[in-house]
This record gives C-alpha cells, sequence and structure tokens, in this order.
C-alpha cells in the first residue's frame, strides 16, 4: 500500500505520541532518571462553616461581614424600635432571641422573606401589637444586600440564646 504525502503527517504525529507514553511509562518501578507522574489533585475541601462568637453556625453564604452590617442596621434602624435593642422584644414587636417564631420557621429564607415582604396586622398571632411590620424596614427602604444581612443577624441572634 502506498502512502500519500497527506497521510505522512498523521503517521508521524501518531508515532511521536506512542514514543512520549512509552517513554514516560519505562521509568515507573524503577530508579531511573525518569521523573513520577504527579499525584491527582485532591477534591476542593468544603468550605468550612461560619460560626459566630456565641457559636451560631450560619448558614451557607452567610458571613460574618453580613452579621455585624445587619446588627448595625438593626439597631439604628427602625428594627429596634420595634422588637428592641439587640431583639429582645418591645412592646410594638416580639422579642427575636428567644428562638420562637410567629410566622415560619426561623430559616435564614423565610426571614429574608419575612423583611422583605414585612407582616400585615392581619396576619399577627398576637392581636396586641399595635403596628404592622413594614416591608424592608419602612423608610429604611432596605436594599436586598441589606435585607439578607438584617436577615443574618436575626438568624444569628435568635439561635445565640437558648
Amino acid at each position: 500500500m502506498r502512502r500519500t504525502s497527506r497521510s505522512a503527517p498523521i503517521l508521524t504525529l501518531a508515532l511521536s505520541t506512542v514514543a512520549l507514553v512509552a517513554a514516560g511509562c519505562s521509568g515507573h518501578g524503577s530508579s531511573g532518571g525518569s521523573a513520577a507522574l504527579p499525584a491527582p489533585a485532591a477534591a476542593p475541601a468544603a468550605p468550612a462553616a461560619v460560626m459566630t462568637a456565641s457559636g451560631v453556625r450560619l448558614p451557607a453564604g452567610v458571613t460574618l461581614q453580613m452579621v455585624a452590617l445587619g446588627d448595625s442596621l438593626f439597631n439604628s434602624g427602625g428594627c429596634q424600635r420595634c422588637h428592641g435593642q439587640k431583639g429582645v422584644g418591645a412592646k410594638n414587636a416580639p422579642a427575636l432571641v428567644d428562638g420562637t417564631w410567629q410566622h415560619s420557621k426561623g430559616s435564614y429564607e423565610e426571614i429574608i422573606t419575612t423583611v422583605t415582604n414585612g407582616v400585615a396586622k392581619e396576619e399577627f398571632k398576637d392581636t396586641t401589637r399595635p403596628f404592622a411590620m413594614r416591608a424592608r424596614g419602612g423608610p429604611m427602604n432596605l436594599t436586598d444586600d441589606q435585607v439578607k444581612a438584617v436577615a443574618a443577624y436575626v438568624y444569628s441572634i435568635s439561635r445565640g440564646r437558648k
């Protein structure tokens, strides 16, 4: 069979590949000059859980910086007026530090939803509370990132004291 000039480069490439593979395999099991192949890369480790100073494990994606920003927003804005400083409760809204939830089970995502949408007075379990919870902190008009930060803070304080 006669080889054409078009098949010559393909044959050369194939022979070169075979030669390289053979050279790479010849050093295994001996103390020859061949370098060992690198070990396969280890799978990336799962990110470590972020914990607050009080030992609360934060949900995935929540950082201590978010909790700190949420603390600042909550305790300097409208949230503390109703829920009290540090979320201990006040005349207008319940405590957030005891792990008791009135409108959800208290997951981070549910807290985000509650802060984003607010709670109408007609939905209150405790009918003695005089005012509805306004969406996004009412006049504060929190951005999405600020809502997540406030939710991170509320999540952290609601699990810190049992």
